[in-house]
């Protein structure tokens, strides 16, 4: 993305009250982005840009750690720039996502759960297989 581009994203809000709510809802989405890099139903990228959106309107400092941060910058980067992700990251979520929803399966006992769950992890699998492939990271 160009830099005027991200510059024109960055607004930050006059009102102090404003600001410190955004502040605080970003650094929450930012805590549950990261919550779902490890939990299999619960996505990281959606947070992220949630959390850069409210940084965006509070917090340049912020707004500028979250999309340099070593760990989770490259979700938002990727995902700004229309890379995709890595097979091996599609490889990782998919059998992340199915042992979770397997295991979830095999402890409850209601036929519906079942279904529910089952249709999830269909919609969840298609919808990461259809994100372009990027090669060029690992």
């Amino acid at each position: 993305m160009q830099s005027e581009e991200i510059v024109s994203e960055i607004k930050i809000s006059q009102r102090p009250i404003v600001r410190w709510t955004l502040m605080f809802a970003g650094t929450v989405l930012v805590g549950i982005g990261i919550l779902g890099i490890f939990l299999p139903l619960l996505p990281t990228t959606v947070f992220f840009l949630m959390a850069a959106w409210c940084y965006a309107r509070s917090s340049k400092r912020f707004y500028d750690w979250l999309h340099q941060n070593r760990f989770f910058g490259k979700y938002l980067k990727n995902y700004r720039e229309g890379k995709g992700i890595s097979l091996s990251g599609k490889i990782s979520t998919i059998t992340i996502l199915w042992c979770g929803i397997l295991y979830s399966i095999f402890v409850t006992h209601v036929l519906w759960v079942h279904g529910i769950l089952l249709i999830i992890a269909i919609g969840v699998t298609i919808h990461i297989v259809v994100i372009p492939t990027n090669k060029d990271i690992q």
